[in-house]
């Protein structure tokens, strides 16, 4: 009686080096998404309760929106014809473009992220202005309604934000170089004709940033559409990098010697003289560079979580 002769089980393949790689990245920006997400909303939460709520906070912001006086005139014709583009027909041609892109290379689940990320962040921007923060009054300031976060800016930056995740790969690092650049001119610009405080903006932009890395991260683990590590990726990387590390230093610094001078004054006078008259100057100074700082930390951040 002849037996059957059963095959010994086939040996399972071990997934080589280029696999485990890939398996790590997917892992890595999963995890980087949902963490920056959770940083970015914990920011707005410590901007508006420290810069908006708090005395010497509201001290260091109305000292820079002082500070935005000098120089106002030679920069409000730059400053008027970049806010003069953000409006609802833009924000409308944008998004139109945007499904376009996403339409073209058939990426409708972009499509729909982007539309989520500038509907959310704006709907979220003006809901936490009208009814979640609330300006402190304090002697020596106007009696104003709160102003964080920054509607323009979060419109130049939710828009900035769609593009780049609706961009081919090979056109993220210009896009993301360029999308912080525009959202930093915007943010800048309100903040030198006396529309919006530092925080203001800073605020704006955590906004978007949060929404951008949270909605990306359903698609974080999905296999990328190509090598991340090209050299134009790399370069935008290391630029955006160096841009955000000096601009928030030079802010965190400026905010610290500011916070010196104005600790303890208990109304505005007071903390104006103890910074001196060139105070309101650096306060404005530092924050701007800390605002384009910002901008670019959110678009290296975003670079960095796009698959």
């Amino acid at each position: 009686m002849s037996t059957v002769q059963v095959p010994p089980p086939a040996r399972q393949r071990r997934p080589d080096a280029a696999s485990r790689a890939v398996n790590t990245q997917r892992a890595t920006r999963w995890v980087w998404s949902l963490v920056g997400a959770v940083v970015a909303g914990a920011a707005v939460v410590a901007l508006a309760r420290f810069f908006v709520e708090g005395r010497d906070g509201l001290w260091v912001d109305e000292l820079a929106f002082r500070g935005s006086e000098r120089g106002r005139d030679q920069l409000e014709p730059l400053s008027s014809l970049v806010l003069g583009v953000v409006s609802i027909p833009f924000l409308v041609a944008a998004m139109v473009v945007v499904v376009a892109i996403a339409a073209l290379r058939r990426q409708w689940g972009d499509a729909g992220r982007a539309v989520a990320i500038v509907v959310g962040a704006n709907i979220s921007t003006q809901g936490i202005k009208e009814d979640f923060v609330v300006r402190q009054e304090l002697p020596g300031l106007p009696d104003l309604a709160n102003s964080l976060p920054s509607g323009h800016t979060t419109v130049a930056a939710s828009v900035a934000a769609a593009l780049l995740l609706v961009a081919p790969r090979p056109a993220r690092p210009l896009v993301a170089i360029l999308g912080g650049a525009y959202t930093a001119a915007t943010a800048v610009a309100t903040m030198s004709l006396g529309w919006h405080r530092p925080s203001d903006v800073i605020a704006a932009v955590a906004v978007v940033t949060a929404w951008t890395l949270l909605v990306v991260v359903p698609g974080s683990g999905r296999t990328a559409d190509g090598f991340p590590g090209t050299p134009g990726r790399v370069v935008a990387s290391l630029l955006l990098g160096a841009v955000a590390l000096v601009g928030i230093v030079a802010g965190v610094v400026t905010l610290v010697i500011t916070l010196a001078g104005v600790d303890g004054a208990a109304d505005y006078a007071t903390a104006a003289d103890a910074v001196g008259s060139g105070g309101p100057t650096l306060a404005y100074v530092g924050s701007a560079a800390a605002v384009v700082g910002s901008a670019a930390a959110s678009s290296w951040a975003q670079l960095l979580a796009r698959r």
